[in-house]
């Protein structure tokens, strides 16, 4: 049974006013616009999804997106994707355009439709198991070319339930704009999928079962142009997947560089393949380039097969997943000359060379602050420039080793790793207890029976200070031995890691104990107060100091009735925390004293300014009778509080308001007066919890009302319980706000719901 039409809904005009045009110079016009040049330069599905994800606005959210193209049978197919998991691949790889799936609803009716947050879950499409994935919700757009039909576009979006017209329109023209790219490659490309090929930004090639037939749709789609040229100026290609570790060469990249083709084309180890004078070099230039992403360029010498040396010059492109990490180098090597034997007198010394590799190694490092950052370059640009098959890190902690992260292991291999790390617990400890390196040996590599220990190795200990930080295991594919040279960068390596890990530790155990002061000076729990339940949340900043001055307070007046406040200091750091808690302090005093919201405000006012510091804050203060639901209210420069309706409307309260506290401390604050009828929510925030900087701060709101109205329409508090109902609602907000790649500012936000009066 189809979806109806409220479910199937995209915009709503009447919910979601444009309060304000997003103007042409938005981040999320010009994103758009860009995104939209962008798809039609791509050579393939997966780079037109990668692209989407990319470069597209910023509330498309990434996981869970996909293509679907038409086969020759006429069916759906999925083709790329990306962030979806397993069960859907297996159940969704092939839709029917006759069903009821959204895949074929949007194909079929021509149009976007929209599946609201409750519906994109594990079960989908059977409605009867509950809540799905949250206040994400998921758009399908048909993708057609003069009324020819290519495809579908899934995407996943951050809004909570309604789109806005002109999110809607934006969405349209990228779906054309994939729609008129792949009619032009279908029409001008060879139409076979090359199997286990990989795509750029973190984007997945559907590994289903291939349509059969020379007309199937694929993800590939190369040019037969490109490749004729490619093959002419006597280049070849060449692919690095950077989280499996797997480099992959065409037989052109094998006749550039003298060897015999593999038969599953895997190319062969870097330390065997690059000449020893210039390796170091080469792994620099790597290690600067990973860090960077884009294009790069390389000249180098390769040892052929037939002893002779040719010098080549690899001309790629690290491409970066949608969080801007390294996940694939693809490119060109191009033969440049040939070369009996390696000239002595060219080119940097190898000490100086090594000494470049360091240096580029500390300054990936020393971009890291945290200890999930060390581990992260370490994964992203310091595994692969060695060209090292996996790394494992484990850290001292009272006397013990233990794994610092799993970031380190990654990729497909993390199982085998992690029983590697269990394995060579023994041999780090010895390395660390010794403070001295220890590398395998060949003879002892040949003479190994164990399949799992990798072909070559280095422990290396990690000492910063005189103390012992860790222990740092390098493991690599192939038997390799190791030079006084290489031993000597490897121990200058372990020094660098060792200092770059000791102060992230440092840096991280400073954000803890801020981190828990802030968490001190806000209530441990929320009093349970008659006639209303609640439920609140903090989140810190994930930039700066990760601590800031925003709080919230539920009080219990003298009266009966019941006190809600929330604030945010402006600043992040120690005085701003330290600010908070004066004025929590202050504000709880004036209010259990019995003075009105806008009395409270203009005092604790006068009381920031009277405090030595410059700093000024925000502040909501109402109260409400639980007995007949009066509210009383009072803002100082805050965000609205919103009003969640039983008929499941979500509102923002009409208040005046005065300037943020300590601003004029003189001035007073117009009081207003509402009413909470039976089984309302409110939600107080400060303005974290909807801000972007890559979005317009009143499109978020809307956004924030549309998810609330869902919400209330699913899983309000009359179907579920309010306490419940209302910690459910507080999860769902501030998942949605960790799900962002940044949290330049910190959050709060705290919901107050009045129960339904007994009969």
């Amino acid at each position: 049974m189809p979806p109806s039409e409220d479910e199937n809904r995209t915009p709503d005009e009447n919910r979601t006013p444009d309060r304000r045009r997003t103007p042409l110079s938005s981040p999320t016009a010009r994103s758009a616009m860009r995104c939209v040049r962008l798809l039609l330069g791509c050579a393939d599905a997966a780079e037109l999804l990668g692209t989407v994800l990319a470069e597209g606005p910023v509330w498309i959210t990434g996981e869970g997106s996909a293509l679907y193209l038409l086969d020759s049978a006429g069916m759906l197919r999925l083709t790329v994707s990306h962030g979806l998991p397993d069960w859907a691949h297996e159940r969704y790889s092939v839709v029917d355009p006759a069903g009821e799936l959204p895949a074929a609803m949007a194909l079929r009716l021509r149009r976007p439709y929209l599946l609201s947050p409750e519906h994109t879950g594990v079960d989908y499409p059977n409605r009867n198991t509950g809540m799905g994935t949250g206040m994400v919700a998921v758009i399908t757009l048909p993708m057609v070319v003069d009324e020819r039909p290519v495809g579908v576009l899934a995407l996943a979006l951050a809004h909570r339930g309604t789109v806005p017209r002109r999110d809607l329109d934006v969405l349209e023209t990228i779906a054309e704009a994939c729609a008129h790219r792949l009619s032009h490659l279908l029409d001008h490309a060879d139409a076979r999928l090359p199997r286990d090929a990989r795509s750029p930004h973190g984007v997945r090639l559907s590994d289903g079962p291939a349509p059969e037939g020379a007309d199937a749709l694929p993800a590939g789609l190369a040019h037969p142009l490109l490749s004729l040229a490619v093959r002419s100026a006597g280049h070849g290609a060449f692919e690095r997947d950077l989280v499996t570790g797997e480099s992959f060469w065409d037989a052109a990249a094998f006749r550039v560089t003298g060897r015999p083709v593999s038969p599953d084309g895997a190319a062969p180890e870097l330390d065997r393949l690059v000449h020893p004078e210039d390796l170091p070099d080469v792994q620099a230039a790597l290690a600067e380039a990973l860090a960077a992403g884009g294009r790069y360029r390389i000249g180098y010498r390769v040892l052929r097969h037939d002893g002779g040396v040719a010098q080549v010059e690899e001309s790629g492109e690290v491409m970066l997943d949608v969080h801007g990490r390294p996940v694939r180098i693809a490119g060109l090597l191009a033969d440049v000359g040939h070369r009996e034997r390696p000239p002595a007198d060219e080119g940097a010394s190898p000490g100086a060379a090594r000494t470049a590799l360091l240096l580029a190694l500390t300054r990936a490092l020393s971009r890291a602050v945290t200890v999930r950052d060390v581990t992260t370059a370490v994964t992203d640009i310091v595994r692969p420039a060695l060209g090292a098959a996996g790394i494992v890190l484990d850290l001292v902690d009272e006397g013990r080793l233990l794994p610092v992260s799993h970031t380190v292991y990654g990729g497909p291999r993390r199982t085998e790793l992690t029983r590697l790390a269990d394995l060579s617990e023994s041999v780090m400890q010895r390395s660390l207890a010794r403070s001295a390196p220890l590398f395998s040996e060949p003879s002892a590599a040949r003479a190994r029976r164990d399949p799992l220990a990798p072909a070559a190795w280095a422990v290396l200990p990690l000492v910063a200070s005189g103390q012992q930080v860790g222990s740092c295991l390098i493991t690599f594919a192939a038997e390799r031995a190791f030079s006084r040279e290489d031993r000597t960068l490897y121990s200058a390596f372990a020094g660098i890691l060792a200092q770059s890990l000791e102060r992230a530790r440092l840096y991280d155990t400073h954000h803890h104990r801020a981190t828990e002061l802030q968490r001190a000076m806000l209530p441990r729990t929320l009093p349970r107060l008659p006639g209303v339940a609640s439920a609140a949340r903090y989140l810190p900043s994930t930039e700066g100091m990760q601590i800031g001055g925003d709080w919230y307070d539920l009080l219990r007046l003298p009266d009966g009735r019941i006190g809600l406040v929330i604030g945010d200091v402006q600043g992040h750091n120690a005085e701003a925390t330290a600010v908070m808690g004066q004025l929590r302090s202050g504000l709880r005093a004036y209010a259990t004293d019995g003075h009105d919201p806008a009395a409270t405000l203009t005092r604790t006012s006068r009381l920031l300014s009277e405090l030595d510091t410059d700093l000024f804050a925000t502040c909501l203060y109402l109260t409400l009778d639980p007995a007949d639901g009066e509210l009383t209210a009072a803002r100082a420069g805050h965000p609205s509080p919103v009003r969640i309706t039983a008929g499941a409307r979500a509102v923002e309260l009409d208040l005046p308001g005065g300037p943020p506290l300590g601003v004029d401390p003189d001035l007073p604050y117009p009081l207003a007066v509402d009413r909470l009828a039976g089984g309302e929510t409110l939600l107080a925030y400060t303005d974290g919890l909807v801000e972007d900087r890559e979005e317009d701060y009143d499109e978020s709101v809307q956004r924030m009302l549309g998810g609330l109205e869902l919400w209330a329409r699913q899983a309000g508090p009359g179907r579920i319980g309010p306490a419940p109902a209302l910690e459910r609602l507080a999860d769902l907000l501030t998942l949605n706000v960790t799900e962002r790649r940044s949290r330049p500012d910190d959050v709060a936000l705290l919901l107050l719901h009045r129960m339904s009066p007994l009969p």
